[in-house]
């Protein structure tokens, strides 16, 4: 059937409408939705259903029969068959206005939010910004790393990824001539590179399956490290019965230092660190550019990405994280002005809203690096420290959550600035938010993610 396609959709479908007769009941009064990757708005293709549910449809591109003037020819040879990217058939200054527009089209139908001010897009570099990438691997019956097949958990074998960094790409390379070479450890499920700013150091974390011998993993890995000495450290975990991850090897260093603008961190394996390595500056200085006060408070701190920066400008800098590895990193990257907590968010909040603050300038100081859970002071805290001058929140794709963000609307805080990777998520957090007397101040369309449907924002938020 010939469709045309209205608009783009979070998640990298296109939509457009069924013919009324085509499956459908009668009684609606427009055709059923149907969703199609790889088109663009305004397309007319052919294309044929591949699933009809009573909701909705799904169809695939038989033809292009009336392109978008915006359509242009992929870089990568696998587009369209790896489930990585969903915009290389699309300009990348039209991939901008696609996200920018379903930002806008998102904090409008949920959060019932007609902008005050317009989106400010920041673009990225567009190739080989990555400079953390996750392959599958099988090493029997043939070997084959990679990503996985579109829609599926099926691997597809890919040589090389033009969004990653050419120092990943060479590891992939490197990786491949082992595997030809059956050199690779059967049980060796899954491994991740991560780059370092320069891109000039590697670390490396496999994913091992229960059956693989230490003494076998080491002898790879090993091997691996000469065929690739930008590699700094190789840490390997095995899956355990009970899903929980065991530590099998650990090589060199497990952790890289990244330079930023601002700061070195640590970062150790299984730590976040945002992963487009053009774009790292430029979404702290969106952060945290012009704030300045007594106190602010960082939540879902990572490794200290934000932390460090307000500090500058902060008397005092407050870093809640809950991931143990994340939090172990965040202490040691934290200046001499802040101090973190190893804590959920929420229970962060509901603990600091119970607890009395009578004696907090008399908490003891403690030196670079030591972190426990709970608060621990350098020097003397704030007297005002239930009342942040800035709230920075980075939570993940779940968003905050009801709770959480109650407790954030009422902390009192004038500044709020919420860094998100789910526009729907987003939405959902910012209607509790303007309705406790929050308004938008300034929203950031922060492009981490080029070629893919996945795209970063940055919302500030005043009262």
């Amino acid at each position: 059937m010939i469709l045309t396609i209205e608009k783009l959709i979070y998640g990298g479908d296109g939509l457009a409408r069924l013919p009324i007769d085509a499956g459908q009941s009668s009684g609606r009064s427009r055709g059923k939705a149907v969703f199609v990757p790889f088109v663009l708005a305004g397309e007319k293709i052919d294309a044929s259903l591949v699933e009809n549910k009573p909701g909705y449809a799904r169809a695939r591109v038989n033809e292009i029969v009336g392109p978008s003037l915006h359509r242009v020819a992929p870089v990568c040879p696998y587009f369209s068959q790896c489930g990585g990217c969903h915009y290389q058939h699309a300009s990348y200054e039209h991939q901008i206005e696609i996200k920018r527009e379903i930002l806008r089209e998102s904090l409008k139908r949920i959060a019932k939010l007609e902008l005050p001010c317009e989106i400010k897009a920041h673009p990225s570099v567009p190739w080989h910004y990555r400079n953390r990438s996750r392959l599958q691997v099988q090493a029997r019956p043939e070997f084959a790393a990679g990503y996985f097949k579109l829609a599926s958990h099926e691997l597809f074998p890919v040589e090389e990824c033009p969004i990653s960094s050419p120092l990943i790409n060479q590891a992939i390379s490197a990786l491949w001539k082992s595997g030809r070479a059956a050199r690779v450890a059967d049980g060796i499920c899954e491994i991740e590179f991560f780059a370092n700013a320069d891109d000039t150091k590697l670390l490396v974390e496999l994913s091992c399956a229960p059956h693989l011998k230490r003494a076998t993993a080491r002898a790879w890995m090993e091997e691996f490290c000469v065929a690739m000495p930008q590699i700094v450290g190789a840490v390997a975990f095995r899956q355990n019965a009970n899903t929980m991850r065991e530590l099998l090897i650990s090589i060199g260093e497990p952790q890289l230092v990244y330079q930023t603008r601002y700061a070195s961190f640590r970062v150790s394996s299984g730590s976040f660190f945002q992963t487009n390595r053009f774009l790292t500056d430029e979404l702290i200085d969106i952060v945290t550019s012009g704030r300045s006060g007594d106190v602010s408070l960082d939540l879902y701190a990572g490794v200290g990405l934000f932390s460090t920066t307000l500090a500058r400008n902060f008397r005092h800098v407050i870093s809640v994280e809950s991931s143990q590895t994340a939090a172990a990193d965040l202490a040691y990257n934290l200046p001499t002005n802040g101090d973190g907590i190893r804590s959920a968010a929420e229970q962060y909040l509901e603990g600091h809203s119970r607890t009395s603050r009578a004696h907090a300038d008399e908490r003891p100081a403690r030196s670079r690096g030591e972190f426990e859970t709970g608060r621990v002071g350098k020097g003397k805290l704030p007297q005002n420290l239930h009342t942040p001058d800035l709230i920075v929140v980075d939570p993940p794709r779940s968003g905050l959550g009801g709770r959480t963000v109650h407790l954030i609307a009422k902390s009192g805080a004038p500044c709020l600035t919420y860094v998100s990777c789910d526009p729907a998520t987003l939405a959902r957090d910012l209607v509790p938010l303007l309705a406790a007397d929050y308004r938008v101040d300034e929203v950031h369309l922060v492009d981490m993610f080029p070629q893919t449907f996945h795209f970063e924002s940055v919302v500030q938020l005043v009262r």
